[in-house]
């Protein structure tokens, strides 16, 4: 019997030996395999899109006199504003996509008082413009998309008048004067 045992401890050293050789193997052929495959696929890399985007149409919309609203409303609120140049307003936009260089657009409103002086800084792209960049990747330049109403595609949906309020032709009721209770009567 101890022979046999001596025999049977060698054939499992044996089958062993050869099950982690061949283990070994797999891995080598394994991590080629998974070389090719991560080569393949691409983990998706995010846009980073910051700031304010200004568009030429804005830009042009700005008229020296505006108020400070005036501005914020068409351009919205500005990305830097300073306690030391309180007026100045400054409009920073900022586009970064993955293979590509970072761009910048920069816009600086000037106000004396309440009223805007001027606006300086870099040309900036049409809303037309901007919305076909978005769409391509890796350079290609998608075709720009249409972003007005012809008269045919207007007339599809026509403007309904308007009445007077049915209001106005009522004589108008005195006020209550009187409120109901803020809280429940007591039980």
């Amino acid at each position: 019997m101890p022979v046999q045992a001596r025999y049977s401890a060698r054939l499992g050293l044996v089958v062993l030996i050869g099950a982690s050789m061949a283990a070994l193997t797999g891995c080598g052929s394994l991590d080629g395999a998974s070389s090719r495959i991560a080569s393949i696929v691409k983990p998706y890399r995010v846009d980073v899109v910051q700031g304010n985007f200004v568009s030429r149409e804005q830009v042009e919309a700005l008229q020296p006199g505006m108020s400070r609203q005036q501005v914020r409303e068409i351009l919205g609120t500005p990305l830097v504003t300073s306690l030391f140049h309180a007026d100045r307003w400054e409009y920073v936009f900022t586009l970064k996509r993955p293979g590509e260089e970072i761009q910048t657009r920069k816009l600086t409103v000037f106000f004396k008082g309440d009223g805007l002086e001027r606006s300086e800084g870099d040309e900036m792209p049409t809303e037309t413009e901007f919305v076909a960049t978005l769409g391509g990747r890796d350079g290609a330049k998608g075709k720009a998309p249409v972003l007005d109403a012809t008269p045919e595609q207007l007339a599809k949906y026509p403007v309904k008048e308007r009445t007077a309020p049915a209001a106005a032709a009522t004589p108008a009721l005195p006020a209550t004067t009187s409120y109901p209770p803020l809280e429940a009567p007591a039980r």
